[in-house]
């Protein structure tokens, strides 16, 4: 079934300087750009917008009347999703991990304001997860509704072309452009920079979502069941788990907030920019080589982390250096 892309953002998103903190990571002050795709779409936007124009065109081509996915609990994509519902009129039911908290922030809050139903799947893996997801279309169906499940972070074969476009948005913005970092969770975004860029100019660090990066990026990319050794991925920013608060990445938040007034959050940008910081302090970045930092969203995801908020509360909890 061909499929044509619903338009749920405004593109092409802009790139801006960030002179300071490229002379913070010890770069030239013009080496670096940030690409802001947390400006655009539905429900405080974010990198999600580009591949839920391919995945809800499939669903509304399908005649599907409602979307089901799957996230952790203060899921940017779950929020989106659940955003794009709103517009489109299809009623959203997120399966996330977890147990209901206490107090909703963050996300949470944002996945209520916009009308999506929740069901938390308890202590499950991704495996469970989905499967959890699977049996939640089975009973929507059984109501009579038409579910269509959209994959863990919205990431599949067809929606990988939203950032194809993105990586071609890039090649005319920045003509010189050499490395482009970005976060790596369920894979899609860093698969589409990929097929339009290729793999010598796209640095994506895994921030602890699946349980082999490698491996999740190359299957998007040609369906192979093993890594590609080509892939340039950073394993060394995830930390003690995908859901904690790791050093390197709060201080990269830090540094981008304390450098450039740019907001990003610790799970997924702020590991983005401590990947980019080890890469240019190893040498795999050089002065002189024009970089771009992705920024892909997730601003509501700061007021749910938990860990994050416990060091604002105490006076930021950091140096604000170089991370």
């Amino acid at each position: 079934m061909a499929v044509t892309p619903l338009h749920l953002g405004s593109w092409r998103t802009p790139v801006e300087p960030a002179p300071r903190l490229a002379t913070a990571l010890g770069l030239a002050p013009d080496d670096l750009l940030v690409k802001r795709d947390d400006l655009v779409g539905p429900g405080g936007g974010g990198n999600k917008v580009r591949k839920l124009e391919w995945t809800c065109a499939e669903a509304v081509a399908a005649g599907s009347d409602t979307l089901v996915t799957t996230g952790a609990a203060q899921s940017n994509h779950a929020r989106l999703t659940a955003a794009a519902g709103a517009r489109l009129g299809l009623r959203v039911v997120l399966v996330l991990a977890g147990d209901a908290p206490r107090g909703p922030r963050g996300n949470l809050l944002l996945d209520a304001l916009l009308g999506a139903e929740v069901v938390w799947a308890g202590a499950v893996d991704a495996d469970g997860l989905q499967a959890a997801a699977e049996r939640v279309a089975g009973e929507v169906a059984a109501d009579g509704a038409r579910p269509h499940v959209v994959p863990f972070g919205g990431s599949t074969t067809l929606s990988v072309q939203g950032y194809a476009a993105a990586g071609r948005e890039l090649a005319e913005q920045v003509p010189d452009l050499r490395h482009v970092a970005v976060a790596l969770g369920s894979g899609g975004t860093m698969a589409g920079l990929v097929q339009a860029l290729g793999a010598e100019r796209v640095l994506g660090v895994h921030c602890g979502a699946v349980p082999d990066a490698h491996v999740a990026v190359a299957h998007l990319l040609d369906g192979s069941a093993g890594p590609d050794p080509a892939l340039r991925i950073r394993t060394d920013q995830v930390g003690a788990a995908y859901d904690r608060l790791a050093a390197p990445a709060w201080d990269a938040v830090l540094l981008a907030a304390r450098t450039t007034g740019l907001v990003l959050e610790p799970t997924y940008t702020g590991r983005a920019l401590a990947g980019l910081a080890a890469a240019v302090r190893e040498g795999e970045v050089v002065p002189g080589e024009r970089c771009v930092l992705l920024h892909t969203g997730g601003l509501p995801g700061l007021f749910g982390h938990a860990e994050a908020v416990a060091r604002l509360e105490e006076g930021a909890g950091g140096s604000g250096q170089e991370p």
